[in-house]
């Protein structure tokens, strides 16, 4: 009877254990904007390139499966995650205390400032006393939404919603804005140092505690094994050295990783 029961305490457990095995993902499917270069962008021939990029591509191949990249505009990333139309995001999303009630990050990507562009000789600042009454466009879903509502709605600054960057830049050049909010790099490196960008700045960073700069991969709540996986592969990357030549690939000696 002994041997009986033991028998069958054997038996539950390996099913108890075969039970909670952890998922064994052979392909990651990322959800990303590509209209956010040098982040995240299309070349010529419609291949997705960028920073972002190729750090998930260097993440699946660090964790040996197939790398699968879902376009989505930016707004429709997380609602997108929620029905499982990705398992990721790596979209240059920014970790902060609202998305984090819905969703879970992975350990930091990069980090960096949110700024303004507008055109040279444009005397605009982040001053809130040099915006009011003009026009500022963002890109909607970003923490810069948050904070166009929150502080320049109330500042008496006239603000815009756009799908995606690219229809932000393309009214700042068109007249209809005065500035676009946006990430600092992402202006400096993709806006600025193309041709409809060369009469433009940027401002100085932006101070609030509604533009956080860490971002991470996007993943669904409650996932921990998925997280502890895409953290394994971020680790590789610093470990092997990776992300360095990932890094010195797209910004030169530029280090964009806090460590925080």
């Amino acid at each position: 009877m002994k041997k009986a029961l033991l028998t069958l305490s054997a038996l539950a457990l390996a099913f108890s254990a075969g039970g909670a095995m952890a998922k064994e993902y052979k392909e990651l499917r990322f959800g990303v904007d590509p209209s956010y270069a040098p982040f995240e962008s299309k070349a010529a021939d419609g291949s997705l390139v960028g920073f972002d990029i190729d750090l998930g591509n260097a993440i699946c191949k660090e964790l040996k499966v197939t790398c699968k990249w879902v376009e989505s505009d930016f707004d429709g990333m997380i609602p997108g995650l929620k029905a499982k139309k990705f398992d990721g995001v790596i979209s240059s999303m920014t970790v902060t205390p609202a998305r984090e009630k819905v969703i879970d990050f992975s350990n930091e990507l990069f980090s960096g400032p949110t700024s303004l562009v507008f055109k040279k000789g444009a005397s605009l600042s982040t001053d809130l006393a040099s915006l009011k009454g003009k026009t500022v466009g963002y890109e909607q879903g970003t923490i810069q939404e948050a904070y166009a509502k929150a502080v320049l709605d109330k500042a008496g600054v006239k603000t815009q919603a756009y799908q995606n960057q690219d229809q932000v830049y393309a009214d700042l050049v068109s007249g209809r804005l005065d500035a676009s909010i946006q990430d600092m790099l992402q202006a400096e490196l993709g806006f600025l140092k193309s041709p409809q960008g060369a009469g433009y700045e940027v401002s100085e960073p932006i101070d609030s505690e509604l533009l956080p700069s860490k971002t991470a991969v996007g993943i669904a709540k409650g996932n921990k094994e998925l997280k502890a996986l895409i953290d394994k592969g971020i680790k590789a990357l610093h470990d092997d050295g990776t992300y360095t030549e990932i890094q010195k690939k797209h910004f030169g000696e530029l280090n964009l990783y806090s460590g925080k």
